[in-house]
């Protein structure tokens, strides 16, 4: 058996950490800018391992109720603006996110990308 990757500075497991990651939705929307770089930073991890980890933290979010969301910008009139080209089931989202986060170079995202909130907080414009 081995053990479970552990954050390099908050020793936290893989799996606490990936809860504590989506911990945040009733505060606030969590962004790929966050979940990335905590793969990449907080547990070393790279390619294959990186994306399973992405893979695993969006699973989480969406199990709680998140659903892929933008900023509806500081003068906007809604928060957060649902992105429904993701697709409507957790395994479509999760696979279509991947792949665009993969085709744009796996980078850091910046906090104006991808976001992840509860829907109940994001605005579903009309099809």
């Amino acid at each position: 058996m081995t053990q479970e990757l552990r954050h390099k500075y908050f020793d936290r497991s893989m799996s606490e950490w990936i809860k504590m990651v989506a911990n945040e939705l009733p505060i606030d929307a969590v962004g790929m800018w966050q979940i990335v770089p905590g793969g990449r930073h907080g547990f070393g991890l790279e390619g294959e391992a990186l994306t399973d980890y992405v893979r695993r933290c969006i699973a989480e979010l969406l199990s709680r109720g998140a659903v892929p969301v933008i900023g509806g910008g500081l003068e906007g009139e809604h928060e957060w603006i649902a992105q429904q080209q993701y697709g409507s089931r957790s395994d479509e989202i999760i696979e279509n996110v991947v792949r665009e986060w993969l085709a744009n170079g796996a980078k850091d995202e910046d906090p104006g990308g991808l976001w992840f909130a509860r829907r109940e907080r994001a605005w579903f414009p009309p099809a």
